[in-house]
């Protein structure tokens, strides 16, 4: 592993901030949580289980008692869950922070409650619609920023994913779709980051990536292959406390919207964060915006 370049001892005092996480009963979510708490800011914890999410406030507020820890249930496959998490959290006032982290990895074809392809309803239609609905409060703010997690895995679609999202084309590839969604996390930072400067808005869109880390998520991509995944990624991933390190960087560190960070070491594996770069085709600012006007009509939300 590399030697340190930014660490944890980096984090600014985020006293007087408030946060909202997504996906913080497990892994990378619950140490990102962690540790902006621990930093001073007002977390809003958003999770789909109430019974986890309960059950990860009491685990944090065991370690810091003093923090402000606010949970929202919110089922990113559920569009009208995102509705009504938003609406709590939009009550609370302005936001300074915004982590799209939850999302689902690698699973048979399903679909969401509204009918879409679940993993990129997941893993970018919930989060799309999530931080339209906090944008106002992002605004509010005066300085928003917005980071959501992608993965190295974006490398592996072979195409943006521009298609109809409630229709199956072709043969279902469970990584395929994985990789895709993850390759629309990107797209979505860097036109959401560009649409916001052109519209003069005090917010910022930023991406990270965990590079190989041990994290529940791994565990349930199902099936033999899965099992053997799970098993590889706990002997040679890094620990979910590393592979939070990049996500906490694009949220605190003094760095320009569109910015991505993962690990230093090598292939972006592990190591400490870094600012890095998205492959091409995440670049491509024509299949950007045709993603957000796809994902605009799917979600039924019109950005400002």
């Amino acid at each position: 592993m590399s030697r340190p370049g930014w660490t944890l001892a980096d984090v600014p005092d985020l006293t007087g901030t408030r946060a909202v996480v997504t996906g913080v009963t497990a892994g990378l979510g619950t140490t990102t949580a962690l540790e902006l708490a621990r930093a001073g800011a007002e977390v809003v914890l958003v999770a789909r289980s109430a019974d986890r999410l309960a059950a990860t406030r009491r685990e944090l507020e065991a370690t810091l008692p003093d923090a402000v820890l606010r949970p929202v249930v919110v089922d990113l496959a559920d569009l009208s869950t995102v509705r009504r998490g938003a609406a709590e959290i939009v009550a609370l006032g302005p936001l300074d922070l915004l982590v799209n982290n939850a999302g689902v990895m690698a699973l048979p074809y399903a679909r969401t409650v509204d009918g879409f392809e679940l993993q990129f309803g997941t893993n970018h239609l919930g989060p799309f619609l999530l931080t339209g609905l906090l944008l106002p409060q992002l605004v509010a703010s005066g300085h928003g920023r917005v980071v959501t997690v992608s993965s190295q895995a974006h490398r592996i679609a072979r195409r943006a994913p521009l298609d109809d999202p409630r229709t199956l084309h072709g043969r279902y590839s469970r990584w395929g779709a994985y990789g895709g969604s993850k390759l629309a996390n990107l797209m979505f930072t860097f036109e959401l980051d560009r649409r916001a400067r052109a519209a003069g808005l005090p917010v910022t869109a930023l991406a990270a990536h965990p590079g190989y880390s041990a994290t529940e998520l791994v565990g349930k991509t199902g099936g033999v292959g899965g099992q053997i995944m799970h098993a590889a990624t706990r002997l040679l991933g890094q620990p979910a406390k590393l592979g939070a390190l990049p996500t906490l960087m694009a949220a605190t560190a003094d760095l320009p919207g569109s910015t991505y960070v993962g690990p230093d070491g090598p292939g972006q594996m592990r190591g400490y964060p870094r600012v890095v770069r998205p492959r091409r085709l995440a670049l491509d600012e024509t299949a950007q915006r045709r993603l957000w006007d796809l994902s605009e009509l799917a979600t039924g939300l019109r950005y400002p």
